[in-house]
C-alpha cells in the first residue's frame, strides 16, 4: 500500500492494527525529535501514548489527571505545555469544535487533516483532504489572502453508534 493511499484511510472508526498505529507514531516522533534537536521529555511522551490509546479526543484536564495519576506534570502547565510542544510539532492535532487532542495518525507527512467527530461517542477519525489544500490554496491566492491555519472539521454519527440507536 503506497503511503499516499495510507495516509487517505480514515481512522478512528475502522479496524486496523492499533498496535502498529502506536508503535508508527511513537517511532515518527522519536524520528522528528532526535533530527530537529527537539527535547522529547518524559512528560511529553507520555502525553502522546495517552493520545494513541484510543482514537478518541481528550481534553487537556484528561491529559493531566493521568499524567498526575503516574507522577507526571503535578501542575495544569506541564500538560498544556506538552500538547502545545505535540500539536506545533505535528504529532497531535486539536479539535477546535471539542476544545481537545487528538494523536496525528500521519505524523511526519505533509498533509491537511480533516477530523470527522462522532457527536455520539466523541470519537475522532483523522483524514487527509489533499483536493481541499488545493482548493483553499487557489482561493486564498485568488483573493490575496494568507493562510494561516486550516480546520476542517465534519460532526456526524459513526456507524457504531448508529447502529446502536436502531
Amino acid at each position: 500500500m503506497s503511503d499516499l493511499h495510507r495516509h487517505q484511510e480514515t481512522l478512528g472508526f475502522a479496524r486496523h492494527d492499533h498496535g502498529g498505529c502506536v508503535t508508527t507514531a511513537m517511532a515518527a516522533a522519536e524520528a522528528r525529535c532526535a533530527e530537529d534537536g527537539l527535547r522529547f521529555t518524559p512528560v511529553r511522551r507520555r502525553a502522546l501514548e495517552i493520545l494513541l490509546e484510543r482514537h478518541q479526543a481528550m481534553g487537556a484536564y484528561e491529559v493531566l489527571e493521568r499524567l498526575q495519576k503516574e507522577g507526571l506534570g503535578a501542575q495544569p502547565p506541564a500538560a498544556y505545555r506538552a500538547l502545545d510542544f505535540l500539536v506545533s510539532h505535528g504529532f497531535a492535532h486539536r479539535i477546535e469544535r471539542l476544545n481537545a487532542f487528538v494523536a496525528c495518525v500521519c505524523p511526519g507527512s505533509d498533509h491537511l487533516p480533516a477530523f470527522l467527530i462522532c457527536t455520539s461517542c466523541n470519537r475522532v477519525a483523522e483524514t487527509v483532504t489533499i483536493p481541499a489544500r488545493e482548493f483553499f490554496e487557489t482561493a486564498a491566492a485568488e483573493a490575496d489572502f494568507a493562510i494561516a491555519k486550516i480546520l476542517v472539521e465534519a460532526e456526524g454519527t459513526c456507524a457504531t453508534c448508529r447502529s446502536k440507536e436502531t
